[in-house]
């Protein structure tokens, strides 16, 4: 009896034992071994950049660097590389437009050239894949935007209907009709001589919201108010899971910020829920599930053949809710900050929106005809591209410019980097000149996939021309109404929240026509 006793202590011993020493070999694999063999063997291959520092890399680097730049202003100028993206300037700078960094063990490939990013992101053989993210970044959005494969192809096919060209045109009476009461707003802050100061960054955030509630789930802005605030929120917290390095597990430890982030996300599934329930409760009654992306998902859900959760749709929801009103919010902002800075464009666009549509609201039709809001619009996008950078993770052994990339590896794409390089755009770059896009996107570079405001590929942002169509009647139903100018107290501060927005607000004074 001892003896066996003996045995099994042994024997339990020695699977300890094992245990830790293969614990210990994996860490000592996943943070050195293999981080210094994949710098080996991008080195061999000529690949220039920044060597591995251990656990971190270049994360540390990556952060100071945007704290440093976004600790203070910079002069009212286009010259805003430096500061969005300090980090990867720097390196392109040091290290050409093909160079290595790293994010934690996993080593980072920025490409900044615009044929070898319409390369990775025009990829159909899955080779190149959405990043695996910490997943208290997951929070902020899931839905179809973090689905691969087949998965990613049936639920991109479902949604697609909902931002069809002609159902679009069929939005612009609500978009014009949100727009309307932003005016109606503005007019009732007017001061007797005719002049009020807004913050338009605001404005423009509650503007995109309402439209949201309106097409894409039938409901008022504030309904979804509590999301768009709490969205907001949780992308802070989301930046900073960005930038930190992650532990596994750690997001089951209850510290105050994962308290936080698990409840933000509760609050938000849980007015969707209601917001969902709602609207089944209403279809149950004899009411029409109605063309809006919820009345769409929810007919979705009810076909056998779809494999379409209550939970998917809330992450589409999510998703809708934060990328549909950050985008074109941010838009209108840099544009109207835009126009305050050069009047003489804000002056063609009026008299070319006064003389196709008069005083009237926008139709589907004379928007079509609006070819300088469209220009100066599109101008606004390179210069502030909702997104500064994208990133794509190989999932298969690939190249990229004559260097082989092994499974596993980040593939940084600095959108903003692309917009301002004098090789596509010329030496005047950082200025703003829309009429580059006179003759259409196709020509307004050098290189014809040098803009890439909402993506490139099999992937790029469905809500593109949701976005575009909503900015135009605002801008258009504004130009009708008032001429602006920048207030003595803004302070030019371009930086990233996920997308990039004026870090202290847009003050702008708003005057009456």
């Amino acid at each position: 009896m001892e003896y066996s006793i003996s045995i099994l202590i042994n024997t339990l011993v020695a699977s300890v034992a094992t245990l830790i020493v293969f614990s210990v070999l994996r860490i000592v694999y996943v943070v050195w071994w293999r981080p210094k063999s994949l710098e080996k063997y991008f080195r061999q291959q000529g690949l220039k950049g920044t060597s591995y520092k251990l656990f971190h890399g270049d994360t540390k680097e990556f952060t100071r660097s945007s704290k440093e730049a976004w600790s203070k202003p910079m002069p009212l100028s286009h010259h805003i590389v430096p500061r969005v993206l300090p980090f990867m300037h720097q390196m392109v700078q040091n290290y050409g437009k093909i160079c290595l960094s790293w994010k934690e063990t996993t080593p980072s490939i920025i490409v900044a050239d615009a044929e070898l990013m319409k390369l990775v992101l025009t990829d159909k053989n899955g080779h190149f894949i959405k990043p695996p993210l910490n997943p208290l970044v997951d929070l902020l959005q899931l839905g179809v935007a973090k689905l691969e494969g087949q998965k990613w192809a049936k639920r991109r096919k479902l949604i697609t209907p909902a931002f069809h060209l002609d159902k679009l045109k069929e939005m612009i009476p609500a978009f014009a009709t949100s727009c309307c009461n932003i005016v109606e707003r503005w007019t009732s802050l007017l001061s007797p001589e005719g002049t009020c100061e807004l913050d338009v960054f605001a404005e423009f955030s509650n503007l995109a919201g309402d439209v949201i509630a309106r097409t894409a789930f039938g409901s008022s802005y504030e309904e979804g108010k509590m999301i768009f605030e709490l969205q907001k929120e949780q992308a802070v917290l989301a930046l900073d899971a960005f930038n930190s390095f992650y532990i596994p597990g750690f997001r089951f430890i209850p510290t105050r910020k994962n308290r936080r982030r698990y409840d933000i996300d509760r609050q938000i599934k849980t007015t969707l829920r209601a917001m969902i329930h709602k609207k089944e409760q209403g279809v149950k009654n004899g009411e029409l599930m109605g063309n809006d992306l919820l009345g769409l998902l929810l007919k979705c859900k009810e076909q056998s053949h779809n494999d379409l959760t209550i939970e998917d749709v809330i992450e589409e929801c999510k998703l809708f809710y934060f990328a549909g009103q950050e985008t074109t919010a941010n838009l209108l902002t840099w544009t109207l900050i835009t126009l305050s800075v050069y009047p003489n464009w804000q002056e063609k666009a009026r008299q070319e929106v006064l003389q196709v549509c008069g005083k009237t609201i926008p139709s589907a039709d004379k928007i079509n005809h609006l070819k300088v809001v469209t220009m100066i619009l599109n101008e606004v996008l390179r210069l502030y591209p909702p997104a500064a950078f994208m990133t794509r993770h190989s999932n298969k052994k690939t190249s990229i410019g004559g260097i082989s990339i092994p499974p596993g590896v980040d593939i940084r794409l600095p959108i903003l980097l692309l917009h301002y390089d004098p090789k596509y755009w010329g030496d005047d770059a950082e200025e703003f000149k829309p009429e580059r896009f006179a003759e259409g996107i196709s020509k307004a570079s050098k290189d014809q996939t040098a803009f890439y405001p909402f993506g490139w590929g099999p992937r790029f942002c469905l809500g593109q021309n949701f976005s575009m169509i909503e900015a135009k009647v605002a801008l258009a139903i504004i130009l009708q109404h008032f001429w602006f100018e920048l207030s003595p107290s803004y302070i030019h501060a371009p930086f990233l929240v996920i997308t990039l927005q004026p870090q202290h607000g847009a003050p702008i004074i708003m005057h009456r026509i």
